[in-house]
């Protein structure tokens, strides 16, 4: 069983906001969708679990809504939809600001090595960004390429603007040796292309 499943299994809270994340995603192709939202989760508390004390139902609850209000899919305000996801199911008003300050902190175009200031927050932060390396990370650039007509270049150019910087970047012991890895992978890869388009 996966942390995120046995997270849901022992919190009704982080089973309704994975639930409702995949209904706020139905349909969504551009790697930004609820797989990605679980994943963040899964990656999350495991790092949660290698750095020690911290709260796991906030790093749950803001990984599993991080994507909830991004501008390049919602065009929504003070993060609306995750408040009222929040708000829907009793959360307190500060706890609920904890969640939002942690997804808001998230985003590599808003914040781009900010070290965010609190344990969950690094963690969160961290774990989406993992998400963005090595397999499933090249995936997901060429899966937001093709649904927002980008050229082949265009994708590649984002591996020299985010991606090959994310592993220096990583706030958490345990997120930079996931990240070691999935970041040769990433080299490997360009390496390929550059072998098969002649360069």
């Amino acid at each position: 069983m996966s942390r995120t499943e046995s997270a849901m299994r022992q919190d009704p809270l982080i089973a309704r906001a994975a639930e409702w994340t995949r209904a706020l995603f139905r349909g969504e192709s551009t790697g930004h969708g609820a797989d990605h939202a679980l994943r963040v989760c899964e990656n999350a508390l495991r790092l949660a679990d290698a750095e020690g004390p911290c709260d796991r139902q906030l790093i749950a609850l803001a990984a599993l809504l991080h994507d909830a209000d991004d501008p390049k899919l919602f065009a929504t305000e003070n993060n609306a939809n995750a408040r009222a996801f929040l708000g829907e199911n009793g959360v307190p008003a500060e706890r609920a600001d904890r969640i939002c300050r942690i997804v808001n902190g998230v985003s590599f175009s808003r914040n781009r090595l900010r070290r965010p200031d609190t344990p969950e927050g690094r963690i969160v932060q961290d774990a989406d960004r993992l998400d963005a390396l090595g397999a499933v990370g090249i995936a997901r650039t060429f899966a937001y390429g093709g649904a927002h007509g980008r050229s082949l270049e265009d994708s590649l150019a984002h591996f020299r603007e985010k991606l090959l910087l994310l592993r220096d970047g990583m706030n958490t012991p345990a997120a930079r040796e996931m990240a070691e890895e999935r970041h040769a992978f990433l080299l490997s890869f360009l390496r390929e292309m550059e072998k098969e388009r002649g360069e």
